[in-house]
C-alpha cells in the first residue's frame, strides 16, 4: 500500500474510539504531525502514547516512526486523501449534477483504490491464481457482480473459474476444493456471513484464499492468506454499492491484466480464439 493517508482514512472504521481520535487528529493536519515527537502528539490529542502505538499497529505500521515516514511520502506526492471527496446524492437533483456526481465519485474511487494497492500482495495473488487448478470466486449482492465479471474474464483466457453467488453453492463447492485450488473472496464490508462461512470450510481443507475487502480489520481478510483492498468508504445508504463496485472491478482488472502479462502467449492465443468464435455468430 503506497499512501499512508488513504490507509488511515480507510482504516478508521476498524479502530477503537481512542485510536480513531488519534487518526482524526492526524488527518486534520498531517503536515503538523510530521514535526511532532510521539509525546507531543500524545499531549495535543489528549491520548496516551500506548494508544498511538496501538493505532499504528492496527493500521499495519511498524510504529510511530514508520507512520511519519509514510505521511511524509504522501505529502510529497501532493496527495490529499485526508479530505472527504465523495459527494452525496439528494432528492430532485438536476441531471447535470447527477452526471458530475457519478463522474467524480467514480474517478475518486479508482484513484483511491490504486493508492491502496500493495504490489507484493498483488503479485503474490496473481501468481497464486495462475498456479491454481480451479478458481472459486465468492461474492454476494453487489460483490456477486464483480465475481461474475472475473469469471467471464478468466474464461476468455482458458482458466477454470466459477463465480459462486449463493450460500449453498459456496459451501458445497468449498468442501470439495483442495490445496491446488484458490478462493477469491469478495466482500466490501469484510463481514458477509455467507462468505465467512464458506471461507471457514475452505480453511479446514487448506485451500489458499485471497480476500478483496475495504481496508481495515474484518473477518474476511482475517481468514485470507493474501489480502487485497478496495476503496472507498461509502458514507451512507444513498451511495448504494456504486463506488465500492467500481473499486472492486478495478482490482479485478489489475489481477486479470497481470494474469495475461505473466502468461502472454497462451493468453493471447485464448483471447483470439474466443474472439473468433464470438465473431462467427454475427
Amino acid at each position: 500500500m503506497n499512501n499512508t493517508l488513504e490507509r488511515i482514512k480507510q482504516g478508521l472504521y476498524s479502530l477503537s474510539p481512542s485510536e480513531k481520535k488519534v487518526a482524526a487528529y492526524i488527518l486534520d493536519d498531517p503536515e503538523r504531525v510530521l514535526s511532532m515527537p510521539i509525546a507531543e502528539l500524545s499531549m495535543n490529542a489528549n491520548i496516551s502514547e500506548a494508544t498511538i502505538i496501538r493505532m499504528c499497529r492496527a493500521l499495519q505500521f511498524k510504529g510511530y516512526h514508520d507512520l511519519k515516514l509514510g505521511i511524509s511520502a504522501a505529502l510529497n506526492n501532493h496527495l490529499e486523501e485526508g479530505k472527504v471527496f465523495y459527494a452525496e446524492m439528494s432528492a430532485n437533483k438536476e441531471l447535470s449534477h447527477i452526471v458530475d456526481y457519478v463522474y467524480h465519485n467514480t474517478m475518486q474511487s479508482i484513484k483511491s483504490t490504486i493508492s491502496l494497492v500493495d504490489l507484493p500482495a498483488m503479485e503474490a495473488a496473481i501468481k497464486l491464481i495462475l498456479s491454481s487448478n480451479r478458481i472459486a470466486v465468492l461474492g454476494v449482492g453487489a460483490s456477486a457482480i464483480v465475481a461474475m465479471d472475473f469469471e467471464q474474464k478468466c474464461k476468455r483466457i482458458n482458466r477454470w473459474c466459477e463465480a459462486l453467488t449463493d450460500s449453498h453453492t459456496q459451501l458445497t463447492t468449498a468442501v470439495h476444493l483442495t490445496e491446488s485450488d484458490v478462493i477469491l473472496a469478495i466482500s466490501y464490508s469484510g463481514e458477509t456471513k455467507e462468505i465467512v462461512e464458506a471461507m471457514q470450510v475452505a480453511k479446514k481443507r487448506n485451500v489458499p484464499i485471497i480476500s478483496l475487502t475495504r481496508y481495515g480489520n474484518n473477518k474476511v481478510q482475517g481468514l485470507a492468506d493474501i489480502k487485497l483492498y478496495a476503496s472507498p468508504t461509502e458514507h451512507s445508504i444513498r451511495s448504494g454499492a456504486t463506488a465500492s463496485r467500481i473499486s472492486q472491478l478495478s482490482v479485478v482488472d489489475i489481477i486479470f491484466m497481470g494474469m495475461i502479462s505473466n502468461d502472454w502467449d497462451n493468453s493471447v492465443e485464448s483471447l483470439n480464439s474466443t474472439r473468433e468464435v464470438i465473431k462467427s455468430r454475427k
